[in-house]
């Protein structure tokens, strides 16, 4: 009679299919139990104090001064005997520039000329307005009070008008329409893309400007006199100067 084993897809001494039996092992770390050991990843964009690694930086005070190539050891030292910050600023160059200095007042600095730099920028936005060939009259005028306060408001305005079926033998009408529409508004809007058919739709596009925009009077400008600015007099006509004269 042939033996049959308990446990044939184990490996004697195995207790069931999963493995021999025992005190479980920790599992090896990645890189071996004795590995380097990397610190964790920094939110900062610059890289500061111990993260700078080469041996040797091209060092520049806090007072901007060109210190030269120095030791990184070096340079961090002269950082904490300030009680400042060894930051990295060209981390390409060869060898890598370093500056000292206060780290958190430099991030303040940074934001509050970011913000400065956000509040200047003019965001246009572009609205669409839709169209179709056969809108009656007092649709138009609606719309087209809509586009100039869109245009009076430094916004874009992007005209669409769908032809749908057989409506596109209407093409010409449209383009009368989009014409007119351009005619109304030149007075605060300037056409910044000409009516163009694109598929079944007529696309135009207006910016704010035109000939509602006027420059501001300049200044009257004081002439000194003697030491004391006095305002130009103004001119008087030929007849204000007879009729003075006579009496």
């Amino acid at each position: 009679m042939a033996f049959i084993p308990s446990n044939p897809s184990g490996p004697p001494g195995s207790s069931g299919p999963s493995g021999p039996s025992g005190p479980s092992y920790p599992r090896p770390r990645p890189g071996g139990a004795r590995g380097r050991f990397t610190p964790p990843p920094s939110k900062d964009e610059h890289r500061l104090n111990e993260r700078i690694r080469v041996p040797q930086v091209r060092l520049i005070d806090d007072e901007g001064n060109q210190v030269g190539v120095v030791p990184t050891s070096q340079a961090l030292q002269m950082a904490r005997d300030k009680g400042l910050d060894l930051m990295e600023v060209s981390p390409n160059s060869s060898p890598p520039v370093c500056k000292i200095v206060d780290y958190g007042k430099f991030k303040y600095e940074k934001k509050k000329k970011d913000q400065a730099a956000k509040k200047k920028q003019v965001v246009i936005k572009v609205k669409e307005v839709q169209l179709r060939p056969q809108t009656e009259e007092h649709d138009l005028e609606y719309k087209f009070r809509n586009i100039r306060q869109f245009l009076i408001d430094g916004d874009k305005a992007k005209i669409t008008m769908l032809f749908r079926g057989r409506e596109v033998t209407y093409v010409d009408q449209g383009m009368k329409i989009m014409n007119e529409l351009a005619k109304k508004l030149e007075d605060v809007g300037i056409i910044e893309a000409h009516p163009k058919l694109e598929g079944r739709k007529l696309i135009m596009i207006l910016a704010p400007g035109g000939a509602g925009k006027k420059s501001a009077p300049a200044p009257v400008k004081a002439i000194s006199i003697g030491g004391k600015p006095t305002l130009p007099t103004p001119k008087v006509d030929g007849s204000s100067e007879g009729s003075s004269s006579g009496t």
